[in-house]
């Protein structure tokens, strides 16, 4: 039976070949396990979360659009001015916003939409950062695209540099993937990169996705946005955030990786396209989740109590690793990048003797041009409470 035989070369997904890795393992059986591996948040959302969905119930016997609610674009809309500072009106929520199920779905489905069979006769290409979020990947290589991997390693700040990329490379780049602050190394960009990434963007005519999902998780000065950038290099309302889109979700802001909640915001045209795309294959957040959403985008007490419980968890990690694996505490997100010399041993050890799973750096980057950003790490994600994280941190140093 003939398949679709791009999907070969991308290979198992990372927490299929950490399965892999550690079955048959069995962790130690007087300790409670302790999961690392997955960026889930275990802190609770806002009671009103609940409560909203419960009130809106009416919503579960109609079909939500796939543009969303106007109240829920507004709600986002309203949201990324006051977090940028932006002048109002930048960003219109009836033609730049679009309501989607996660962020997820929305990073694999843009290449879709913005990919094209070739580009000035060659091949199209999409860049990301190596490490990468493995949806990058995939979305690239589904697409029908050329996925070139960026170093984004110590050396260089743990952030791709597309802007040294050869010519011949950008200029056949139809999208470029970029994620501040960085999963899984959480460096965060200045406002001059933004700003150099999009006028690259355009001069060499590609789109640029900034992933923001861990924007509102940072420990010293808050991030730049693409929005932000945008009007920073003469954006104005009515032709704003041309060759950008930005994407967030509530699953790190607020803690509801179960909502299923995120936005795309940004190019006009492109967000037509988006939006027609998932007119046929797309599937829009449900009417009461999509009110609970609105919601949490416009409250940010919580969102502010939310980052200072990553922040204690922080604190502690700084307090047991301190000189050990070449820790260092990120400026945003909520990961340790640990550097362990073999990240498979280290993750077998660390399951088998001390029952926390972690994931190899390895599974999260591809070796490209002789160099592996990943080999030799280990990624932690501080997701439990302070004292479930600290717990985990002290065995890993017993068992390491």
């Amino acid at each position: 039976m003939p398949l679709n035989n791009r999907l070969d070369s991308v290979g198992d997904y990372s927490f299929d070949r950490l399965r892999a890795l550690l079955h048959g393992i069995e962790p130690p059986s007087g300790l409670m396990p302790i999961a690392l591996s997955l960026g889930e948040p275990q802190h609770s959302p806002p009671a009103f979360l609940a409560e909203t969905v419960k009130r809106e119930a009416d919503g579960w016997s109609k079909y939500p659009s796939v543009r969303g609610t106007d109240s829920a674009r507004t709600a986002i809309s309203d949201w990324l001015t006051r977090r940028y500072n932006l002048p109002a009106g930048l960003v219109d929520p009836g033609s730049m916003v679009v309501p989607v199920s996660g962020t997820r779905e929305a990073l694999f489905m843009i290449a879709l939409a913005a990919v094209p069979e070739e580009k000035n006769g060659q091949k199209p290409v999409v860049l990301m950062p190596n490490p990468f979020y493995q949806v990058y990947l995939g979305a690239a290589v589904t697409a029908g695209a050329e996925p070139v991997l960026v170093p984004a390693d110590r050396e260089n700040g743990f952030l791709p540099k597309y802007a040294a990329l050869p010519h011949e490379v950008l200029d056949r780049t139809v999208l470029a993937y970029y994620c501040s602050p960085a999963n899984p190394q959480g460096a965060i960009a200045t406002m001059d990169t933004m700003k150099n990434l999009i006028a690259l963007a355009r001069a060499h005519d590609f789109l640029l996705v900034s992933d923001e999902c861990y924007s509102e998780l940072y420990y010293g000065a808050a991030p730049t946005g693409a929005a932000e950038a945008c009007v920073a290099l003469g954006d104005e309302p009515g032709n704003a955030m041309q060759n950008v889109v930005a994407m967030n979700s509530l699953s790190k802001r607020s803690s509801a990786p179960g909502l299923r909640s995120g936005f795309v915001a940004g190019d006009s045209e492109l967000i037509r396209r988006f939006a027609r795309l998932r007119d046929y294959g797309g599937a829009p957040p449900p009417l009461p989740l999509l009110a609970a959403a609105s919601a949490l985008w416009s409250d940010e007490e919580h969102v502010i109590a939310n980052r200072a419980l990553y922040a204690a968890k922080y604190k502690a990690a700084e307090e047991i690793l301190d000189g050990k694996y070449g820790y260092y505490t990120p400026e945003g997100g909520f990961y340790l990048w640990l550097d362990v010399g073999d990240g498979e041993a280290a993750a077998r050890a660390l399951w088998s003797d001390a029952g926390v799973r972690v994931i190899p750096g390895e599974y999260l980057a591809r070796e490209a041009d002789g160099r592996h950003p990943g080999a030799g790490y280990i990624r932690l994600a501080l997701v439990h409470e302070l004292e479930i994280t600290r717990d985990a941190l002290m065995r890993i140093t017993k068992v390491l």
